[in-house]
């Protein structure tokens, strides 16, 4: 099937993917349900892992990894200077500063399955200029795969990733599932220590091991 590069396309069958009404993306605005097994164009970067299509008013999140959400921080393992504390990497914001650098101003194609049960939007394998944008971010090392990856390549991705370093593997970061389940505040002016709170009561560990900061320093704010 020809796709034309001009303008937005959408190319509509007659498989429709569940989505949950008066849902809205990041910015307040009302969500469409998505009418299309596969939706292409011009696409907006919400997060590391989120794409929202504003001609259709389309939400869709990367199939097969997750990441941190826009207001996650997350921690150098190494002290620095005098100060005992960690140093915060906002680990949100660069998440989706990498995403935006592989989509670019080019046509994003996503092959669009149903969400999952209670996910706010649908998932896709989402590509541009030929290039899978969920293989970019794990590639990068600012995503991680999820129970549900099931693409080629991907798993090899995230252990050259880690194995390096890369993205957040280079830090203490906390499971976005559990941030999102314990995090109040959500918001963008999230300060760093409220996740360095989170990290200490931590249920699940993605981090690779850091010897020499296993040791969280004492609190002297409470």
């Amino acid at each position: 099937m020809r796709i034309s590069t001009s303008g937005l396309v959408l190319l509509q069958f007659t498989i429709a993917a569940a989505f949950p009404a008066g849902a809205t993306d990041g910015a307040g605005n009302k969500v469409q349900p998505v009418k299309a097994s596969t939706i292409a164009g011009a696409a907006t970067v919400i997060d590391g892992h989120t794409l929202w299509f504003p001609r259709k008013a389309a939400m869709v999140r990367l199939a097969g990894i997750d990441g941190c959400e826009l207001a996650q921080w997350s921690f150098d393992p190494t002290a620095y200077g005098l100060r005992p504390e960690l140093k915060p990497i906002p680990c949100g914001a660069l998440a989706k500063a990498w995403l935006k650098r592989a989509v670019g101003r080019g046509q994003v194609i996503c092959a669009i399955a149903p969400p999952p049960a209670g996910a706010d939007a649908p998932t896709g394998v989402c590509n541009v200029a030929g290039q899978d944008l969920a293989l970019y971010m794990l590639r990068s090392g600012w995503a991680r795969l999820t129970a549900s990856a099931r693409r080629p390549g991907y798993l090899a991705a995230q252990a050259r990733a880690r194995a390096a370093r890369y993205g957040m593997w280079a830090t203490y970061v906390l499971d976005a599932s559990e941030w999102r389940h314990k995090a109040v505040d959500k918001t963008l002016s999230r300060l760093p220590v409220a996740d360095l709170n989170l990290l200490a009561e931590r249920q699940s560990e993605i981090s690779p091991p850091f010897d020499d900061a296993r040791n969280f320093p004492a609190r002297t704010d409470r």
